[in-house]
């Protein structure tokens, strides 16, 4: 009996808009051919992606995240494999890697449903690039906050 790799283990992180229990979530993760992959950068292609994750198996789709408003790229995608050890050997090796001189990361997903493509923060991307702080170029610049406050100060030429 060989023992899970720490790599393809499930991870603490649990969907909060999933529609079903916590116990239903755990044996979906446990048995799917779908991952996130976070961290992507606006610029990265499906193409590139694709390029990257079919070293480990046989790609059913990608699923690219996209800004509920603008519909533009917003750093996230969905990989779904036909089987379940491509999955795993994604998790293994591409998870950690760079790509677009951006180090990705993948999670186990519950599977795609159709809407969860668009990001859910309230400027229409993620979350957690409303919130940064730092300038990131592969991720639009300042988080979102920081832009607002910063672009009507560049428009009026005050506090400078």
């Amino acid at each position: 009996m060989s023992l899970p790799s720490p790599s393809v283990e499930l991870s603490s992180y649990r969907d909060q808009h999933f529609k079903g229990s916590r116990a239903e979530q755990d044996r979906l993760l446990r048995t799917s051919t779908t991952l996130y992959v976070g961290n992507l950068s606006f610029y990265t292609t499906e193409e590139q992606i694709y390029e990257l994750f079919s070293k480990c198996g046989d790609i059913k789709r990608i699923v690219m995240g996209l800004d509920k408003y603008k519909k533009t790229p917003c750093g996230f995608c969905f990989m779904e494999y036909y089987l379940r050890s491509d999955a795993e050997n994604c998790m293994r090796y591409v998870n950690g890697t760079r790509l677009d001189d951006r180090i990705i990361r993948t999670d186990w997903d519950a599977g795609f449903i159709e809407g969860r493509q668009y990001g859910r923060g309230k400027t229409g991307g993620q979350v957690r690039d409303e919130y940064r702080s730092d300038f990131d170029s592969g991720r639009g610049g300042y988080g979102k906050i920081i832009q607002q406050k910063v672009q009507p100060i560049a428009e009026t030429g005050y506090g400078r």
